[in-house]
Parts: C-alpha cells; sequence; structure tokens
C-alpha cells in the first residue's frame, strides 16, 4: 500500500512511479537470470585473480607450502592402498593397482574438496558479501577454481605414477582435458548447491565428512568396479554406474591407463555421454538454484 500512495504531492508521482523515473532499484534486488549471467561473467577476471590468490596463500604458513597440494592426495592414496591393495588385497583383481588407485583418488578429491569448500562458499565470506554488490555466484565458482589449480599440479604427478608403473603414452591422454571441463562444469554447479543450502543450514559443514567418504565408497575409488555387478542387485549396480565421481574417474582411467580398457564399468560412449549430461544438468540446475537465493545470502 505504501508503494500506493502519492509521495511527491507536486508531481502527483506515486513512489514505484518516483523510483522508475529516476532509475532507482530495490538493494539487493536479484535481477533476472540472463542479466545475472552477464554480470557473472562481467567479473570473470575477478573470480580468476581471486582463485589465485586464495592458492598462493592457502599453504603459506606451512614449511612445505604449494607442496602440500600433491602431498595430500598422495598420502591419501599410500593409506588406501596399505589398506584395499595390501591388507585387502585388491591388487590382485586390478592390473596396475597403483596407477589404478591414484588416479581414482586424483579426480574424486577435485569433486570433493569442491563440495566442501563450496558449502561454506557464503558463510565465510559474509564480510565480502556485506561490504560489495557481487553476483554472489562468483564464490562457489572462485572455490571450485582453487581446486582446479590446485588438481593440475597434482595432475602432472599422476602422469609420472602412471608413466613409471608401466603405463604407455597414448594419443587417448588427450582425453583428459574434456574429461576435466566437464567435471569443473559439474563441480560449479553442485558447489553452487551446496553454498546456498551451506548458507542456511551452518550445521551442513559439519556433515560433509562423512557424505562424502560415503561418496567415496560408492565411487569405485578404491577398488575394482567389477564388484558391483558381482555383489548388489541388478538396480543397485545400475544406479551407481551413474554416479557421477565413479563416471569422470572411468573417463580419467579410460585416458591413462591401457591396462584397464576391460575392465571399463560401461562403454566409453556410455559414460562420455552420462559426463556430458551431469555437466549439463549440475551445471544449469545448480547455477539457477543458486540465483533464485540470491537475495539471501548474507543476510539475517
Amino acid at each position: 500500500m505504501a508503494n500506493t500512495a502519492v509521495a511527491d504531492p507536486e508531481s502527483g508521482l506515486t513512489r514505484a512511479q518516483l523510483a522508475q523515473r529516476y532509475g532507482l532499484r530495490v538493494a539487493g534486488e536479484r535481477p533476472p537470470l540472463a542479466e545475472y549471467a552477464r554480470r557473472l561473467w562481467a567479473y570473470r577476471h575477478f573470480m580468476t585473480a581471486y582463485s589465485r590468490a586464495k592458492v598462493a596463500s592457502s599453504l603459506s604458513n606451512t614449511q612445505l607450502g604449494q607442496l602440500w597440494q600433491v602431498l595430500t592426495p598422495l598420502t591419501n592414496a599410500a593409506v588406501y592402498y596399505l589398506i584395499f591393495g595390501v591388507i585387502l588385497s585388491q591388487h590382485r583383481n586390478v592390473s596396475n593397482f597403483i596407477a589404478y588407485l591414484c588416479t581414482g583418488v586424483f579426480i574424486f578429491m577435485f569433486t570433493q574438496t569442491a563440495v566442501q569448500n563450496g558449502t561454506s562458499a557464503i558463510t565465510s565470506n559474509l564480510g565480502l558479501i556485506r561490504a560489495l554488490q557481487f553476483p554472489r555466484a562468483a564464490l562457489p565458482i572462485t572455490v571450485t577454481l582453487v581446486q582446479l589449480q590446485q588438481l593440475l599440479m597434482s595432475m602432472i604427478v599422476l602422469a609420472a605414477i602412471v608413466l613409471l608403473t608401466g603405463e604407455p603414452l597414448t594419443f587417448r591422454w588427450f582425453l583428459i582435458l574434456p574429461m576435466l571441463v566437464l567435471q569443473t562444469i559439474f563441480n560449479i554447479g553442485l558447489s553452487m548447491v551446496m553454498a546456498r543450502i551451506g548458507s542456511k543450514v551452518t550445521d551442513l559443514r559439519q556433515i560433509m565428512p562423512f557424505v562424502m567418504r560415503t561418496w567415496l565408497y560408492a565411487s569405485g575409488v578404491l577398488y575394482p568396479v567389477t564388484l558391483f555387478r558381482q555383489h548388489l542387485p541388478g538396480w543397485a549396480a545400475n544406479l551407481l554406474e551413474c554416479n557421477p565421481p565413479l563416471v569422470f574417474i572411468e573417463l580419467a582411467r579410460h585416458a591413462l591407463l591401457e591396462s584397464n580398457q576391460q575392465n571399463l564399468v560401461s562403454s566409453p560412449t556410455k559414460l562420455w555421454l552420462l559426463a556430458v549430461g551431469w555437466a549439463v544438468v549440475m551445471g544449469i540446475g545448480g547455477f539457477v538454484y543458486f540465483w533464485r537465493g540470491e537475495k539471501e545470502y548474507g543476510r539475517g
């Protein structure tokens, strides 16, 4: 009712009409989706610069510094190899189990860290959000870009592991590039979903390690994916074989490991179709879902 009352007796205009005349808008108003995407694109240089700064500062207070970006997945892979490769003897079921395991660990950790850090993308940047006006989607995108830069450094080590364990260098290695593009799009969309949920459910960050650990075991990282068909009902095996991290991990193994070509969970064509589908659905869906909550971030 207040907007319909005459705000300027001389002109006889309401508040809404005055605002329209002078180009005024509601503070924190959510722009249309296309306009929001355009504004976000205008901040692309900010996102890349901010992600580089985050990478440089993340481990600056440690003695080994950026080396931990490689040591962390390597340490995880070593622990998993001890448990699953040596103690549980899964290496007997997979040719070149070391490269098989390291590929799974490195690729899964890209999604894992992007999701976990995306959960707090809003809550950990409240000062920035309340001080500056910018598309909030820049924050979960930056989180994923940080993890992507760290993964690219780790991929050099992974390539060395693959070669040292006897795998040949083939043209199929180039397939790792489009796979990483699709996984990055998927991670960005999922980070946006988690960022919006995490901005309201503050306890979500405490729950996510348990969720991600369960997702790890369901993604064929630590053991041959053929076990799904051997020990699960058909419908459960079909469901797990469509699991996004499993799809990206299998594509990475298809690209890097010549010895694993006969043990893929599905045909390469089906894996690529699933990867494209997950990237499109999660990328677009996550962006729209995050955009719908734009007015909520940083309030309360």
